[in-house]
């Protein structure tokens, strides 16, 4: 066994004891679903900034965004300036959703619906969306380790890496289990600590010995250029509306995904999320570089078959000492762990807070609710498993794409509603339900690409499927909204009150 493999063995089964003893950071009582799921609500500036880091930034960051600027060039940079347009706007927005959550005990975005809207079947709906749309991203954790373990000398062929993705499968649900949030809160620090270590390491070590990034950029355009389907590491002006949904779209999406709200409501304060609304850009500039090792991936002739997304694994394989592959490995693993951890709780929240049982049951049922949590967890991390396993995109990222498309279309009922009662519940559902079909058509007719091609008479415009489908959503949303309004229909009752939202 190399040097290499102890490393990353030693440094994986540290952080799942440290998974474990967080049951007892802060002499917590595990035992109501605001202390397992949201950690007490008591997560102060520096936890936050690196749970939602860990949240955020993860085997999506390590292995789907440079496999794209591997397989795709100057597209894959869609994913720098959609965090960059999302932080002033989550600065405004999930401040505002953490205040009415606290005052209100909201443990979901669903919890929120159904007191906004008074409707049982908007709840599900935002409940089912929530759910569906973490399993994909779960399984990007999951395929960024597969590739990670095929490359660093422990699984040699897919089948031994599966078992090994089993085995990390096991450990990541028994510590999410037994110690909730605060398992991938504490384990974020290592995680982001090793990740700032390893991008820091191969930008220094990996452009030098490919001859400088003036060679790396020249190389990556030859080879991108001379492929079957020509790409560029320059943006072609055809593929700019194409970038630009995706971008906007991502950014809509990143913070109503379950995951990101159960990270914002751990913190302690409105000031904390403000504050890690300034910071979480450092991680936008480490972004930046990640997807540029795609291009030295390019420049160094790493060959992947089919397969891009064992890109970095190999680059890094190749460039670093054996005893360090091992730490950039593990980083990636543990990249995954701590992310997952988070999906999968806010998943169960969803689950046993809005689906099994609407939000007002809930209120008087902490404790039945709680232990449902812990084990549709374990389901949700399962369900991830088995996409992971089964279902294989061109490229890992399309697991996270399909997920934003499906999230997205719960915009409406949650975010637009922390500023406006226009909307009509039942318009709302209608517009969720046409953007899911739509989304969900379209994703299949391109064999789960990214874009659509949207014919308009003799010209096509591709776009983000995401985007096109949450267009849809909002004209029958506006539409039916104005219509129920004419005809004086039930609006449902809102329970929240103005003092909520000051």
């Amino acid at each position: 066994m190399s040097s290499g493999t102890i490393i990353f063995i030693v440094l994986v089964l540290a952080v799942t004891v440290l998974g474990f003893f967080a049951a007892r950071w802060g002499r917590a009582k595990l035992d109501t679903l605001d202390e397992w799921a949201l950690g007490g609500r008591r997560f102060g500036t520096i936890v936050s900034w690196f749970l939602l880091g860990g949240d955020l930034y993860t085997a999506y960051t390590f292995i789907a965004v440079p496999a794209l600027a591997f397989g795709a060039g100057a597209l894959a940079f869609f994913a720098v300036p959609y965090t960059t347009i999302a932080y002033p706007l989550v600065f405004l927005i999930m401040a505002r959703f953490w205040t009415i959550a606290k005052r209100r005990g909201y443990v979901t975005t669903a919890d929120f619906v159904h007191d906004r809207f008074g409707s049982r079947a908007l709840e599900l709906a935002v409940a089912v969306t929530g759910v569906l749309a973490v399993m994909p991203y779960i399984a990007l954790q999951l395929v960024g380790m597969q590739a990670v373990l095929q490359n660093a000398g422990i699984a040699s062929t897919r089948g031994s890496a599966v078992l090994f993705l089993l085995a990390a499968f096991i450990l990541l649900a028994a510590y999410t289990f037994t110690s909730g949030l605060r398992a991938p809160a504490l384990i974020a620090f290592v995680k982001d600590t090793l990740i700032y270590v390893t991008v820091i390491a191969a930008l220094a070590i990996v452009p030098a010995r490919l001859g400088g990034w003036q060679h790396v950029f020249v190389a990556a355009q030859a080879a991108l250029a001379a492929r079957p389907k020509p790409a560029s590491i320059i943006l072609a002006p055809n593929l700019y509306f194409a970038y630009s949904t995706l971008a906007f779209g991502s950014a809509l999406a990143l913070f109503i995904y379950p995951h990101s709200v159960t990270s914002v409501l751990s913190a302690k304060s409105a000031q904390v999320i403000r504050r890690n609304c300034a910071l979480l850009p450092l991680y936008s500039l480490l972004l930046t570089f990640i997807a540029l090792l795609g291009y030295c991936a390019l420049a160094a002739h790493i060959q992947v078959g089919k397969n891009a997304n064992l890109a970095i694994p190999q680059l890094f394989a190749t460039f670093f000492p054996n005893w360090f592959a091992g730490i950039a490995f593990a980083a990636i693993v543990i990249g995954a762990l701590v992310p997952a951890a988070i999906m999968a709780i806010g998943a169960a929240n969803l689950f046993a807070s809005n689906i099994l049982q609407s939000f007002r049951a809930r209120r008087s049922r902490p404790t039945s609710e709680f232990n449902t949590a812990r084990y549709v967890a374990l389901a949700v991390l399962a369900g991830g498993f088995c996409i992971a396993v089964f279902v294989r995109p061109q490229f890992a990222i399309d697991f996270q794409l399909l997920g934003g498309a499906w999230i997205l279309q719960i915009f409406p009922a949650t975010i637009l509603a922390l500023y406006t009662r226009w909307f009509h519940p039942a318009a709302l559902f209608a517009g969720w339900l046409a953007g899911m079909i739509a989304a969900t058509w379209m994703a299949a007719a391109t064999n789960f690409a990214t874009f659509f091609p949207l014919h308009l008479g003799g010209a096509v415009l591709a776009g983000a499927n995401m985007f096109y489908a949450f267009i849809v959503n909002l004209i029958v949303t506006a539409v039916l909204t104005a219509a129920l309004g004419a005809m004086k229909a039930q609006a449902g009752t809102d329970l929240t009150t103005a003092a909520d939202y000051a």
